[in-house]
């Protein structure tokens, strides 16, 4: 086939998009050749793309990949050509993080997944042949393109029935959300959660909560009415709007407690954090698992956090392993306890401005682009 493909590319770090030709380089032999079929639109691509987190200009992003196996390199032995396959986060495979189950927290995470290269250095996509490096191997795949060279830890394979434009976005915010509730925070049966921002990740905590592990309570967060309305169809048992002046109050009132026992943070927005934590009730544990970008702190009061001893901890990718997560989630859908579909909209790759559009106003929880 033609190394030549056409790819959704940040020219700058403006924001903006443009559909171009770019070149692939030769296959590495732990590379997966990848025919992309659709790709989620995530908050971490838009952010990339304006420079709130690590790029550079003339970078082909999108991490929540789906599609068909071209081709693998010799050290590829999981897939192999005509498979469907889903895409995820890229990790060493070799430090203690991901010798031991735990590869989002690969000791070279933000390397490999926001450096713009291979490991080696070089450019999995160039602007022709011979021609100036992409920024590129995002996520380990860079799946805004038509065909991509992907790193074999980013290939989870999937049944040949698998609706890979329903379930890209397993790969990076859905698997985030309700790995939050289900891996980072462990929720227990009967208890009590709050989440803050009902876009799609925070959707994915409400579904894990609610549906997966029956909690109680399920509290959703957040400043738009229909995403609450749509977080309670989703299992929520209660709304509460992110701009009332006692957001802390009314969950300790509908706790019944001095607060939640657990709670998620999806916006990464400081002062939303530190009201997530003040929720909390004894023994009470939260997470965050929005980005906000680096150099942003939120101030703790050590003495009611030691004496109530509550909990606050990062999250990345839902501490999950995508080969078992992945099909996991697809399984809890299947079983109607995941239901993602019912707030995934879906765009031609061509209509991404739309998309983005609609993504950056509220009108799409879930973009999906398809070729």
């Amino acid at each position: 086939m033609s190394r030549t493909t056409t790819a959704l590319v940040a020219p700058e770090l403006n924001g903006k998009f443009e559909l171009r030709e770019v070149y692939l380089d030769a296959m590495q032999e732990d590379e997966v050749l990848v025919e992309i079929q659709a790709s989620g639109l995530c908050h971490t691509d838009l952010s990339c793309a304006v420079g709130i987190l690590p790029c550079r200009p003339n970078a082909v992003l999108g991490h929540e990949g789906g599609g068909v196996v071209v081709q693998t390199g010799s050290a590829v032995s999981h897939v192999q050509a005509g498979d469907k396959v889903l895409l995820s986060f890229t990790h060493c495979e070799k430090c203690a993080a991901c010798t031991s189950g735990h590869p989002a927290y690969c000791h070279t995470f933000n390397d490999r997944n926001f450096g713009g290269a291979r490991p080696d250095g070089s450019s999995a996509m160039l602007t022709k042949p011979g021609g100036e490096p992409v920024y590129s191997t995002f996520f380990g795949q860079s799946s805004f393109a038509r065909h991509t060279l992907v790193h074999r830890s980013s290939v989870v394979k999937v049944p040949a029935e698998t609706d890979l434009a329903l379930y890209a976005p397993l790969g990076c915010g859905m698997q985030t959300g309700a790995g939050a509730v289900l891996n980072s925070l462990n929720v227990k049966e009967g208890s009590t959660v709050a989440v803050f921002g009902v876009g799609s990740v925070g959707m994915a905590a409400v579904m894990a909560a609610a549906k997966i592990r029956k909690a109680r309570i399920v509290i959703a967060v957040d400043l738009q009415q229909s995403r609450l309305d749509l977080a309670k169809e989703l299992g929520a048992t209660h709304g509460v709007l992110g701009n009332a002046k006692d957001v802390v109050q009314q969950i300790r009132d509908i706790c019944q407690s001095n607060g939640c026992d657990y709670a998620v943070d999806a916006t990464g927005v400081p002062v939303v954090i530190k009201t997530m934590i003040d929720s909390l009730g004894t023994l009470g544990r939260a997470s965050t698992v929005g980005a906000p970008g680096p150099g942003h702190t939120v101030a703790v009061d050590v003495m009611e956090h030691l004496t109530y001893g509550k909990e606050y901890v990062g999250c990345c990718e839902g501490d999950s392993l995508p080969k078992e997560f992945v099909p996991y989630l697809i399984e809890m859908h299947q079983k109607g306890l995941f239901p993602l579909d019912k707030f995934i909209k879906y765009y031609d790759f061509k209509d991404y401005e739309k998309a983005i559009e609609d993504s950056k106003s509220g009108s799409a929880i879930k973009a999906v682009l398809k070729w």
